[in-house]
């Protein structure tokens, strides 16, 4: 990555510098944030996207957001936070990293309550930037446990885009990549192109090219054709909410290539961190899904490729159950055969 995705800059009067993933590959700009409401945009938009980035700005935007609450009084300061978090929870529904930052930073004023307004202030920006860099570090334990499922020769399938681009720093489905290409391992990847915003063939490959590592970009439909004819080995995934099961919602086509990874018996993996974890929900039955403005589809880009009247359905994931799933990478081990009894050894109970 030239910058990374999402990064800050300045002491708590500073900004969020953040990659305007919209303009990509055709444009490469960073855009500097410096309210709660712009951040909203920029999640709303998909200037930023991915989970764990997601986690990270909402973060900041909760620190842009009481930053300029005029409260005099901790009570008042509360309230405009609590402001700030409802806005910004109304941003994506589905990722589960946003609520998480959220409540990762309500419970920073918590703790610095009693103290002063400013004390209170200075607390949520040393938290947002304590999720920063956290992640940064998870990302890079990732790609340590992950790359061990990447062998010599392999070629390997991703869709949508799980990489630098959608965390702050490394990736979580790339990382594993990552590690690999680190530890002199050779191969390839094939990138579905990710109907209907394209991140797998604008982001993914982007991405790729600039480390140096070889990608091929296929359409979504093409992928049940490159595992037929065995030119993939793996698929490798990330994830925007688990459900305490296993069960795994992912960008819209997640679940098609899960389906024809499992007739073709090639291992699919998820990547993602403990935080994209919902403990709290059973299954993926539970998981709130976005739907996205049909204009995405109908005039994808500015070009209308549907004719006037047509009814749009624009889900933007999916749930793979976990049947599905040979393993899911996390920080703190791989969930083999994903089930609850799996996920809570490893990653905990609700």
């Amino acid at each position: 990555m030239p910058v990374p995705t999402i990064t800050w800059e300045g002491g708590p009067e500073g900004a969020a510098r953040v990659i305007d993933q919209t303009l990509l590959p055709g444009q490469y700009v960073v855009l500097s944030i410096t309210a709660a409401d712009a951040m909203w945009e920029a999640i709303r938009s998909l200037r930023i996207r991915g989970a764990p980035a997601i986690g990270v700005a909402a973060a900041m935007g909760v620190h842009l957001g009481v930053r300029a609450s005029p409260a005099a009084t901790e009570a008042d300061l509360e309230r405009d936070l609590e402001k700030t978090i409802a806005h910004l929870a109304s941003a994506r529904p589905t990722a589960v990293n946003l609520f998480w930052a959220l409540e990762r930073m309500r419970a920073a004023f918590r703790r610095a309550k009693g103290g002063s307004v400013a004390a209170a202030k200075k607390a949520l920006f040393d938290e947002a930037l304590s999720i920063l860099e956290e992640d940064r570090e998870i990302c890079r334990r990732l790609g340590s446990v992950g790359e061990a499922i990447v062998s010599d020769g392999d070629a390997i399938l991703t869709h949508c885009n799980a990489g630098g681009l959608a965390t702050a720093d490394y990736g979580t489905a790339l990382a594993v990549l990552y590690a690999a290409q680190e530890k002199g391992k050779s191969f390839r990847v094939f990138a579905d192109e990710t109907r209907p915003l394209l991140q797998g063939s604008r982001l993914t490959a982007w991405e790729l090219l600039q480390s140096g590592i070889d990608v091929t970009v296929i359409t979504d439909s093409m992928a049940g054709l490159v595992m037929r004819e065995k030119k993939v080995q793996k698929v490798v995934v990330g994830a925007d909410r688990i459900a305490r099961n296993g069960d795994t919602a992912n960008k819209i086509g997640t679940y098609s290539v899960a389906v024809l990874a499992k007739e073709h018996r090639i291992p699919f993996y998820v990547v993602a961190p403990c935080s994209t974890f919902d403990l709290g929900i059973a299954s993926g039955d539970l998981i709130p899904i976005e739907e996205r403005p049909p204009g995405e589809i109908s005039d994808g880009f500015g070009r209308r490729t549907a004719p006037e009247g047509a009814r749009v359905y624009n889900p933007a994931f999916d749930v793979t159950p976990a049947r599905y799933i040979t393993a899911i990478v996390t920080e703190k081990g791989i969930i083999e055969s994903p089930d609850e009894a799996r996920v809570a050894a490893v990653v905990g109970k609700p």
